[in-house]
């Protein structure tokens, strides 16, 4: 009995010294998919003397029509205290192509779908009817549906038996099919709108783990929006930025 176990110990060791898949990182491409979650938000700048100005009834309604008189709340006028961003967490599906361009580097193409919502919370300084201005709490909610086309280059590490670390880096596209229709159609409150259009600057690092059937990946990567978004209509949700630019914390899982 000894004996047996002594040697299905030794074939065990030997075993684990086996790596999965060793001539996997040879093939000059291979597909996959990715899996993830993401937590996006928005980098606000304001102008300088955003707390100075004052917006009337009108402007505070976000109306096009200055006679339209359907505002968000009951005031005569508005002045805009602060306006901070807080970000939800959504999801992320996509299609992984890799392309082999030496033993340390690739090239990765993932086209993506994502989803998610950011707000941005606002305080006005509200005034009504010659009664005691009072602070006001507002939050706009901003739904995106985006289908992203990130390119990467990724620098990978040397692989430890069935373990290799990498960081990435690259740009992408995106395209936020989010329809506004709704929005428009809906004159019971005032919107904020965003491009449908931005490029982001992307970073990440991670790790893949090799199976006896697939690679697996973990990573954690960042999106930088280089432009500003912020679609203005010289309401209070607008007027006081400068500069609204997004950005995406995500961890994905890739199967490849």
């Amino acid at each position: 009995m000894v004996i047996l176990l002594c040697a299905a110990g030794e074939v065990f060791a030997q075993s684990r010294l086996v790596p999965n898949k060793p001539e996997y990182d040879q093939d000059p491409y291979h597909f996959g998919f990715l899996l993830g979650v993401n937590d996006m938000f928005f980098s606000i700048k304001t102008y300088p003397d955003f707390q100075d100005k004052m917006y009337y009834n009108n402007n505070t309604a976000g109306a096009d029509d200055a006679q339209q008189q359907i505002p968000d709340q009951l005031s005569d006028s508005a002045m805009l205290y602060s306006v901070e961003a807080t970000p939800t967490l959504g999801f992320v599906i996509g299609i992984v192509s890799n392309l082999r361009l030496g033993e340390y580097f690739d090239l990765r193409f993932t086209p993506s779908l994502t989803f998610g919502q950011r707000d941005l919370n606002y305080t006005l300084y509200n005034f009504y009817r010659k009664t005691a201005p009072e602070l006001l709490p507002v939050t706009k909610n901003i739904q995106s549906t985006f289908v992203e086309f990130p390119l990467w280059v990724k620098f990978k590490g040397k692989r430890i038996h069935n373990v290799r670390p990498y960081i990435m880096a690259g740009g992408k596209y995106s395209l936020d099919l989010a329809s506004n229709a709704k929005k428009k159609a809906d004159n019971s409150s005032a919107y904020v709108f965003i491009n449908r259009k931005d490029v982001y600057a992307l970073g990440g690092v991670g790790f893949d783990f090799y199976t006896a059937y697939f690679k697996f990946g973990t990573e954690i990567s960042m999106s930088y929006g280089l432009f500003d978004v912020l679609k203005r209509d010289n309401t209070i949700y607008t007027g006081g930025i400068d500069k609204l630019s997004s950005k995406i914390f995500q961890i994905s899982f890739t199967f490849e």
